[in-house]
């Protein structure tokens, strides 16, 4: 009975890690293709001028 709930414990605290790894993967990937667009808009702008 110890060793499933140790095992349980074990795959939650994973869960919640591999979840908020993924999470911030996420968010850092669209900040920077957002970054990026705004900077090739900014460039555009410029070169039509």
């Amino acid at each position: 009975m110890k060793k499933c709930k140790l095992g349980f414990l074990i795959a939650l605290v994973s869960f919640v890690v591999a979840t908020t790894a993924a999470l911030t993967a996420f968010f850092i990937v669209r900040d920077k293709k957002k970054k990026d667009d705004e900077e090739l808009m900014e460039y555009l702008d410029c070169s039509i001028e």
